[in-house]
């Protein structure tokens, strides 16, 4: 079959797939810029299932993209909270001020990549799902499905694949059905066509496809480079003080910016963690007072490129020790009100487990 024949049964196909197996997604149900434009930040580097009920909660509590646009960050950030990536969200609210400050959404791909945390991917898609502009999407379902069909096995982290499949997935794109075409790919990718057994038995394209074909289903499409993930010890304090705790809000350079966490002892006091997990150094708290109880040991918690070894800790102390000047103290019950890393929680829930057995 020529190339152009080739492309030409493959976007059919896959056209006429989605209309009876493709996913039924509430922001589907509407063309308006700014839910799609939220979906599709929201699903940065998040599963659909996980990723529909935060959506539904956003578009409720701002309906609007001027209502997003005067929120605070705050608010953002805690409704947020369990999303990871938290950078996203910063992203989400300065784009929604860029948005009102304009005047509305720009309907071009060119400009919606001006929008803070928009790149060429959720450019296409935004300007495709809302404005049936004929731009392809080029994310990790598509890449997938292209070099297996196709049989595709330039590296789709290098510079020559990159330009390859995007040349590519612009002329399989019909121009007056973009949105149908990016979308039936995307979801073809993620229920069809998936990362490890993918169905291949009941696959439309399976008669013509080149991997099918030549066995090389599971090694396709081919990643040249993997990003070393390093790894950081961590060891939080739950440092309490009349019913009151010792929180502080990461600053800019690293992980979680703009989100609160307890006590740090490495990196604060110049701690030690032992093998056994006891911390040495903390006098400076307690002036000799207060006994530290270690809840939990070598917590792992991994976050893109990074894994996480985290000790939690609990100290009850009867007078409040000088901290370094961005901490502050928050009544317990007030801890709901600031917005923290899923780690966090996990340790605060440790804390309410030790404090309802004693």
């Amino acid at each position: 079959m020529a190339m152009k024949s080739l492309q030409s049964a493959f976007s059919s196909i896959l056209l006429t797939w989605f209309e009876h197996a493709g996913r039924d997604l509430p922001w589907r149900h509407s063309r308006d810029a700014y839910r799609v434009w939220l979906s599709e930040i929201i699903l940065q580097q998040t599963r659909v299932e996980q990723g529909r009920d935060y959506w539904v909660r956003f578009v409720e509590k701002w309906p609007t993209v001027e209502a997003l646009a005067a929120a605070t960050e705050d608010e953002v950030l805690r409704l947020w909270q369990g999303l990871g990536y938290y950078s996203r969200a910063r992203n989400l609210l300065a784009a929604a001020r860029q948005v009102v400050e304009a005047g509305g959404f720009p309907q071009t791909v060119e400009g919606l990549c001006r929008l803070r945390g928009v790149g060429a991917y959720t450019a296409a898609a935004i300007a495709s799902f809302a404005f049936g502009v004929p731009a392809a999407v080029v994310d990790g379902n598509v890449y997938r499905v292209l070099a297996r069909y196709f049989g595709i096995d330039v590296p789709i982290d290098s510079t020559e694949g990159r330009r390859l499949f995007a040349s590519l997935a612009q002329e399989l794109l019909p121009p007056d059905r973009a949105a149908d075409y990016n979308q039936a790919i995307m979801d073809f990718g993620a229920t069809q066509c998936t990362p490890v057994h993918p169905a291949c038995l009941l696959c439309p394209l399976a008669e013509s496809c080149k991997a099918l074909g030549e066995g090389r289903v599971e090694v396709l499409p081919v990643k040249a480079g993997r990003t070393k993930v390093q790894e950081r010890r961590l060891s939080y304090i739950y440092l309490r003080c009349a019913g009151e705790v010792a929180f502080h809000r990461r600053g800019k350079g690293d992980f979680w910016q703009g989100l609160w966490e307890p006590y740090l002892m490495v990196g604060r006091e110049g701690a030690v963690v032992e093998s056994e997990g006891t911390v040495v150094g903390y006098e400076n708290l307690v002036q000799g007072k207060g006994e530290m109880v270690l809840l939990a040991h070598d917590v792992k918690h991994i976050l893109s490129h990074r894994r996480l070894l985290c000790d939690f800790y609990f100290l009850e102390v009867q007078q409040k020790p000088v901290l370094p000047d961005d901490y502050i103290w928050i009544a317990e019950p007030d801890l709901d009100d600031y917005a923290k890393p899923r780690l966090i929680e996990i340790m605060l829930q440790r804390v309410e487990e030790y404090l309802g057995k004693n």
